[in-house]
């Protein structure tokens, strides 16, 4: 029996790590995982990561390295993970998740992990705290509100942010001009899905 490669993404953006909490299968939802997905015929570990966030959280990140390990999944499917930043868009549960998380190293044990994402979890948060991720210059990343917690939004992270107000934030998070430095962790996108 052949092995299918399952690639998630252990994303980083402003010393922090993004948890994703799947809607499905059944078996799997309300519980948190990396983001990522299966390797189609003759694609890379990174082109699969890209493809697969972009088609997910609608963003665009960059393979950095693979984290040791494989994990086992269900028969026939192995998890590797590797590290990526975030370069542009603000990450929206698309697919296959209803929430998102930014969480900062000290804070990755808030969410229930899938136990197959949890050694990978754990390694990617030991490389936030030492430092040893890496950014574009002017490191780039999304806009988060005044104290970095609630839902994407407004100045107290109420309410859901639009299209247009997204793509203005990763206009200016791209530019430098607001930087979320509280590290708090915060939920982006919506408790909604949008469905095909």
């Amino acid at each position: 029996m052949s092995v299918r490669v399952v690639v998630g993404g252990a994303v980083f953006d402003q010393g922090r790590l993004l948890a994703a909490r799947r809607s499905a299968p059944p078996d799997l939802a309300g519980r948190w995982e990396l983001p990522g997905g299966k390797a189609e015929p003759g694609e890379t570990p990174q082109q699969t990561l890209v493809r697969e966030l972009r088609e997910e959280l609608g963003i665009e990140v960059e393979p950095l390295e693979p984290l040791p390990g494989e994990w086992a999944l269900k028969p026939g499917y192995v998890l590797r993970v590797w590290t990526a930043a975030l370069r542009s868009g603000d990450p929206r549960p698309l697919e296959d998740h209803d929430e998102l998380r930014w969480l900062p190293p000290d804070r990755v044990d808030e969410v229930d992990w899938l136990d197959e994402d949890r050694p990978a979890v754990a390694e990617a948060a030991r490389r936030l705290r030492a430092g040893a991720t890496t950014q574009a210059a002017g490191g780039a990343g999304t806009v988060g509100d005044a104290g970095g917690a609630g839902a994407v939004g407004g100045a107290g992270g109420a309410g859901a942010a639009g299209d247009e107000q997204a793509a203005g934030r990763a206009e200016d998070a791209a530019e430098g001009a607001a930087r979320d430095a509280g590290g708090a962790a915060r939920d982006v996108g919506g408790a909604r899905r949008r469905t095909p």
